[in-house]
Order: C-alpha cells, then sequence, then structure tokens
C-alpha cells in the first residue's frame, strides 16, 4: 500500500507543478501584453507631442507619424485610434490589441 501511494506522489508531484507552470506563465504572459499596449500609447504620445512641438500643429494622421517621426506600430498586433478635435487640443490617441485569429 505504501508503495502504491508513492509511485502516485511520484506521478502527480511533476504533473502538479507542470500545471501551475503553464497557469504562471499565462498570467506573465497577459501582464507583459498590457505593459505592451501602455508603452505603444506612450511612444505614440510622445511622437505627437515632439511634432506638436516641432511643426506646432498636432499631426493629422499616425500615418504622418510613422513616416516622418519614424514611429514603428505593428499592425498586424496593434490598432491605433486617432481622433483629432481642433488644432490646438490633443488628439484622443487609444491603442487596442487586435484578436488572434483562431484559424
Amino acid at each position: 500500500m505504501k508503495s502504491l501511494v508513492k509511485s502516485l506522489l511520484l506521478i502527480a508531484l511533476p504533473i502538479c507543478a507542470a500545471v501551475l507552470l503553464v497557469i504562471a506563465a499565462e498570467k506573465f504572459g497577459g501582464r507583459q501584453e498590457s505593459e505592451s499596449l501602455k508603452q505603444l500609447e506612450s511612444t505614440v504620445r510622445k511622437a505627437v507631442m515632439t511634432c506638436y512641438a516641432t511643426e506646432g500643429v498636432y499631426p493629422p494622421t499616425v500615418d504622418y507619424i510613422e513616416k516622418r517621426y519614424g514611429l514603428q506600430i505593428d499592425h498586424t498586433r496593434y490598432n491605433v485610434f486617432y481622433e483629432i478635435f481642433g488644432d490646438n487640443i490633443m488628439p484622443q490617441i487609444t491603442v487596442l490589441e487586435l484578436a488572434e485569429d483562431d484559424s
């Protein structure tokens, strides 16, 4: 009976450890994605402010910032929404991660 319990423990412990590692990796990956979104949004805002400081106007589009200020956006992963309200009003910037295609 004791050898059966020991055998089960020897099998169960590595499986439990593997499951815990997978759960931890998923949580870390989610946190990392959230941080990437924040970082990209911050980078876009800095590029917008640089354009405003340099040219005296906010950039008309995100494409403009990419071409003139070297901003790089992975358009396969992120969608950047850029809405202008007026010449001297900071545009609204929203960055969203695109949904992964399961196919």
